[in-house]
């Protein structure tokens, strides 16, 4: 499985927004998910840390959880971006989703040792709220699906 990721969404954010615990560069204690492009798909990998289990063996399913919300907020993000003319690295400020409503099935067990592949398709698009349908593989088994519903974030948040 290839997991290198050339330059994620997550990269661009600006600094008052990079702070999110699942995909925040800036948060030093975060997980650090990164999604990019991969054809018409976007993909985020994450290899799960020892601390992240359920029972021995097997990953807690609100690390899973997470993975699919970050990863569908910065899948509406590169959809957006792109719509707007523009791909990951070009310079220009990608637009800031936060997640409006989150779905998650768990299919499988999610073992521990294997790096988790998110895949994302942006099934919606509207002016501020896209769609996003998500799926996560650990050795190419598909252990969950999700639905993320990503807003764009409003001009006012963060400011008090």
């Amino acid at each position: 499985m290839t997991t290198n990721t050339r330059h994620a969404i997550q990269d661009d954010y600006a600094e008052a927004f990079a702070w999110c615990y699942g995909c925040g560069r800036l948060n030093p204690d975060g997980h650090h998910f990164r999604t990019s492009w991969q054809g018409e798909e976007t993909v985020t990998f994450y290899e799960p840390k020892k601390e992240h289990i359920a029972i021995p063996g097997f990953v807690y399913g609100g690390l899973i959880a997470s993975l699919v919300d970050c990863h569908g907020t910065g899948s509406a993000s590169l959809a957006l971006h792109k719509k707007n003319g523009f791909e990951p690295g070009s310079g220009e400020e990608p637009p800031r989703f936060v997640t409006a409503s989150l779905h998650v099935d768990y299919l499988k067990p999610t073992p521990q040792g294997v790096i988790l592949k998110a895949v994302g398709k942006v099934e919606e698009i509207h002016p501020k709220k896209f769609k996003v349908a998500v799926e996560v593989f650990a050795d190419d088994v598909l252990c969950a699906s999700g639905e993320v519903v990503a807003v764009v974030m409003p001009s006012t948040f963060g400011k008090q």
